[in-house]
């Protein structure tokens, strides 16, 4: 069904029954690939800047490599984010070129990626504890084609710690700040700066901070304009809007 269409497609095209522009809106929402338990869409490198990432929580091993399989294929490149020590073990065995980054939990081609986008993209962290979800961030933009730079534990708790690197925080094009207890850095950088702030909660902090909840509606209640928020832990979330927004 699918191969038919994209043959008349192709003849309407030639024809000039429709135009190049049709044509494009028609394909790039057209074929996916159906394993029965997942459905691959090759077909979001068109629509989107990245290819389906694959998200590894909740699945078994043998699904990962499935995805993973017809994905490398057909683009000798894939994304896998929460993955495990295990599953790049597993991975590696049958395909080459994977790279494991354990602390961000990202597995991804290891071709150097070219750098495609102009401006820098500056990471901070308010503490330490933040940092894994800091480094998805990271591995996503960089993956993405962007200069990143990045700044840990620069949290309000010693504050001159952030004001120390002022010229760093004017000179990015978009600030990724990442957060967990009370999740005041947010705000507190959208105060400094006229570029965007990603705002990302995370799940660090004592009972109260409620998993992360507390950080959020912190971020979400940010009286600094210019801030937005992704949702907990989310790195690569973070680091795709970075992206698009660089």
């Amino acid at each position: 069904m699918i191969e038919d269409s994209i043959k008349k497609l192709l003849k309407d095209l030639r024809k000039s029954h429709i135009s190049f522009r049709k044509a494009y809106e028609v394909l790039k929402d057209l074929p996916y690939q159906d394993l029965g338990f997942a459905k691959v869409d090759h077909h979001r490198g068109l629509r989107k800047e990245l290819g389906e990432v694959v998200f590894c929580e909740g699945k078994t091993y043998e699904e990962v490599e499935k995805i993973v399989e017809p994905i490398l294929s057909k683009y000798g490149q894939v994304f896998l984010t929460r993955a495990d020590q295990e599953i790049y073990d597993r991975l590696s065995k049958k395909f080459k070129n994977l790279a494991f980054y354990k602390k961000a939990r990202v597995i991804c081609t290891a071709t150097k990626t070219k750098v495609s986008k102009k401006g820098r993209v500056l990471i901070l962290t308010a503490g330490t504890g933040d940092i894994p979800v800091a480094e998805e961030a990271r591995i996503t933009l960089e993956f993405m084609g962007n200069k990143v730079r990045t700044i840990y534990d620069v949290g309000v708790a010693g504050i001159h710690r952030l004001f120390d690197k002022r010229s760093e925080l004017l000179s990015a094009s978009v600030i990724i700040v990442v957060a967990g207890m009370e999740g005041a850095l947010a705000s507190v950088v959208g105060g400094i700066v006229s570029k965007p702030v990603i705002g990302v909660p995370t799940s660090i902090g004592y009972g109260s901070s409620f998993k992360g909840i507390a950080p959020l509606l912190t971020m979400l209640n940010s009286c600094a304009p210019g801030v937005c928020v992704v949702n907990i832990d989310n790195g690569f979330g973070a680091g795709y809007l970075a992206s698009l927004i660089n």
